[in-house]
């Protein structure tokens, strides 16, 4: 036998064997390589940590197959994830921890609040918007101000059996300032829900709105009373009316003469809702949302999926931010909407 060997570079052999005058070549031995994470699983645990919901089936792709040395390497892959700790591993970010347990949980709480009766779902919202505070009080104003006389009157129902008191109760022990009194009204109210409208009361009002917004008396407009009364007994039909008049008469909508707040939520609640619930999602889709601006994704579509439907909004906004499951059944509710609609 007679071996020629070529440098190691070049990596063949080449063996010539003297078996009835035919020459065997040998294929090259494997040559083992570090084992390293790829650019695609990298980029899939980035968006699992940043985005909205996550997708579980890359993710299943890329760690399940995976053994200790590639998740080792893609670990070391994600800085923004991981970072070198002194005693020589690679310690996870807790932030980014518990944004994904957020993003997991995400797909979940959205599924409940879809099953949940619409009654109990609005009474254990309002519940956990009182005890969350301030911050999430416009959930109070939203549940208000856009559902029917008859489900706000459920959800009231609701909350006596769920938390063995009312809502109004709860509203008055935590909350101690202006606010109290425009929300016990919300929540408290009953509104007429037929086509007539005073034309000339709506103007007139509008005129007590413009006067207690621009402090005629120099008193806050939650403190007005008139306010409160206004915006919490008359009618949808009869406040877009007073809205009407206000934008002719004064040359600007009512909304830009009101700071951010419930007293805004509530305006554009009854008001212009589809301008409302376009704010808010705009907010949670925004990069830099926070939690409860995220919160509230699941929420207004799972609540508004109809009217989001009717304008365009959802797929639209949705289809290149949200991530898994969680967008399949977000996208799936308002599809969902058309046969309901065909159903009818």
């Amino acid at each position: 036998m007679t071996e020629i060997t070529f440098p190691v570079d070049i990596n063949i052999f080449i063996v010539f064997r003297n078996f009835s005058h035919k020459t065997q070549i040998l294929p090259p031995p494997p040559v083992k390589t570090p084992l390293m994470a790829l650019p695609s699983g990298i980029e899939a645990l980035d968006k699992a940590f940043s985005g909205i919901g996550v997708d579980e089936k890359s993710l299943i792709d890329i760690i399940a197959k995976s053994n200790d040395e590639h998740r080792t390497s893609l670990r070391k892959g994600c800085p923004k994830l991981f970072v070198e700790d002194d005693n020589g591993f690679e310690r996870s970010d807790q932030s980014c921890i518990e944004n994904l347990k957020h993003q997991f949980n995400r797909f979940r709480d959205a599924v409940v609040l879809s099953l949940l009766h619409p009654w109990e779902r609005d009474a254990r919202l309002i519940e956990e918007a009182i005890r969350k505070g301030p911050k999430s009080y416009s959930v109070i104003v939203e549940i208000a101000c856009t559902r029917s006389s008859n489900q706000l009157l459920g959800a009231r129902k609701a909350y006596h059996s769920l938390f063995d008191h009312s809502i109004e109760e709860d509203l008055a022990a935590h909350i101690k300032d202006g606010e109290r009194k425009l929300l016990v009204a919300l929540v408290s109210a009953y509104r007429y829900e037929g086509p007539n409208v005073k034309e000339a009361a709506a103007k007139s009002e509008a005129e007590i709105l413009y006067n207690a917004l621009n402090n005629a008396d120099e008193t806050k407009p939650l403190d007005h009373e008139d306010v409160v009364m206004i915006l919490a007994t008359r009618s949808k039909l009869h406040l877009q009316a007073l809205y009407q008049h206000y934008n002719k008469t004064y040359d600007k909508t009512l909304t830009q003469d009101l700071e951010e707040g419930i007293l805004k939520d509530t305006v554009e609640c009854l008001c212009t809702p589809e301008a409302y619930f376009h704010r808010v999602l705009d907010a949670a889709l925004e990069q830099d949302a926070d939690e409860e601006s995220k919160g509230a994704l699941s929420r207004v579509i799972v609540t508004q999926n109809e009217l989001l439907r009717k304008e365009g909004y959802v797929p639209n906004k949705i289809q290149d931010t949200l991530l898994g499951f969680y967008k399949d059944f977000m996208l799936g509710l308002i599809a969902s909407g058309d046969i309901q609609e065909n159903n009818s």
